[in-house]
């Protein structure tokens, strides 16, 4: 099947009618020019997949030289476009030096037929996966670019705040890996999304993986990727988040839920910077800033013997401290606000504002969920209230008292299950097979529950 155009020059007009008559079999369109003169009006105008070009143009001259001139000339214009050079003179020196400045690759004349063909078939493919890439990088940084502005952040105006914003600027510049650690709900990944933001891979992608909810038996698979049959369910070979993050960031939440034996192997890769998917030997190498984050005490893990030691280490060049929200209350107005301001608009419900008396409400408060909790209950607030002032009454807080016959009365049974899951998760650190073996039902089931109660660990 025909698909492409190719542009193709070179000086002798007996080779130009041959490989019309060739070429036009297997391109939709051929265009040939005598003379490179007019390659630059030729690329503008016929816009080619590919191009073959000869790399002596002058009588009694056959270094090679005017072929690397033209080609550095086409390569200024678009540097994309796929090029294989056409000479009479089989020199590797030269063929090498051509590759090195661009070259896709090397036809020595006389040419045999099948060759040239899929030759030149095969750097269309490539000038066609070239594309695709770019294609797929403006999509990527267009769509980052909308989800930044989807979420915006608001950090809040505390000491505490602004030494950790300082210290994100500090570091964001640099590729040492990060830990992040904080209670739940902190917004440890939103920091991890600011040091992405202000690195110089900002413009690659960012991959968050929360440890906590891969299955042993996938680990392998969802972080370093699979070849089809490695397994029974691998009916095609898939990339894992490793590559999917090469040249950009990985960030790994929840790490302190790691079993030993999986992080070895993910010290082992940390420590190789190569993959291996599983079902293969080859190693894939892999280009990453890594950025993990946990809201366990993970020195005491080591000294415990649950964390490895060499692997503290790894990920902890740099650690960061996000405070939580009792601890900084000057930071309840301004972060109460703004999301007031977001599901306002969100939610239809413009010109929505806080009585002093619900700021007041708001400070007192302990938070025990931090920030998620308060955006939470602003959410719930801006949905379920008509008032256009925002009074204490709109607000459900965790920590009103409420008497045990009204527990009884207004709660539903999935409330009820909410609250044991929540209770059983304080109780042993939030550990999530401790957790299901308590409550007696499976890991799947249980992030199941999670999910469907919207509970955040």
């Amino acid at each position: 099947m025909k698909k492409g155009s190719i542009l193709i020059i070179d000086d002798n007009k007996n080779v130009l009618t041959a490989l019309r008559i060739l070429l036009s079999n297997y391109f939709k369109q051929v265009t040939l020019l005598s003379s490179p003169n007019q390659i630059h009006t030729a690329l503008h105008d016929v816009q080619p997949d590919v191009v073959l070009l000869d790399m002596n143009f002058s009588a009694g001259i056959n270094s090679g030289n005017e072929g690397l001139f033209w080609l550095s000339e086409i390569k200024k214009q678009n540097a994309d476009l796929p090029v294989v050079l056409f000479t009479a003179y089989a020199d590797i020196d030269l063929a090498v030096k051509a590759l090195k400045q661009g070259a896709s690759d090397f036809v020595v004349k006389p040419w045999d037929n099948a060759r040239l063909v899929a030759t030149l078939q095969a750097a269309c493919t490539l000038g066609e996966s070239r594309k695709e890439v770019k294609s797929l990088k403006n999509k990527q940084s267009l769509l980052q670019d909308e989800l930044n502005k989807d979420n915006e952040v608001c950090w809040g105006v505390s000491s505490a705040i602004r030494r950790l914003q300082s210290l994100i600027a500090k570091i964001a510049a640099t590729d040492v890996n990060v830990l992040i650690t904080g209670e739940n709900g902190t917004g440890k990944e939103v920091v991890a999304r600011e040091i992405h933001r202000l690195s110089l891979r900002s413009k690659e992608i960012l991959v968050a993986v929360d440890m906590g909810a891969i299955p042993e038996t996938l680990f392998e698979s969802e972080l370093f990727g699979h070849v089809k049959g490695s397994f029974t369910d691998a009916a095609a070979d898939r990339s894992g988040k490793f590559e999917a993050a090469d040249k950009g960031t990985l960030f790994l939440d929840e790490i302190g839920n790691l079993s030993f034996p999986l992080q070895a192997k993910l010290l082992n890769v940390l420590q190789s910077r190569c993959i291996v998917r599983v079902g293969e030997n080859r190693p894939i190498p892999i280009d990453i800033r890594l950025i993990c984050a946990t809201n366990r005490d993970l020195a005491k893990s080591v000294k415990a013997g649950e964390f490895r030691e060499d692997l503290f280490y790894r990920i902890n060049t740099i650690q960061l401290e996000i405070p939580p929200l009792r601890e900084r209350k000057e930071d309840v107005e301004l972060l109460a606000n703004f999301f007031l301001k977001k599901y306002a608009v969100k939610y239809h419900k413009e010109n929505r504002s806080l009585s002093p008396e619900a700021v007041s409400r708001l400070k007192e408060n302990r938070w025990e969920g931090n920030v998620r909790e308060l955006q939470n209950v602003i959410q719930r607030a801006v949905i379920l209230s008509d008032n256009a002032v925002l009074k204490p009454g709109d607000f459900l807080l965790n920590n009103n008292p409420v008497s045990p016959e009204e527990n009884i009365q207004t709660m539903s049974l999935d409330h009820w299950k909410k609250i044991l899951i929540e209770n059983s998760l304080k109780r042993n650190n939030y550990k999530i097979s401790a957790v299901a073996e308590e409550l007696g039902i499976s890991r799947p089931t249980l992030y199941s529950k999670l999910k469907k109660y919207d509970i955040h660990v």
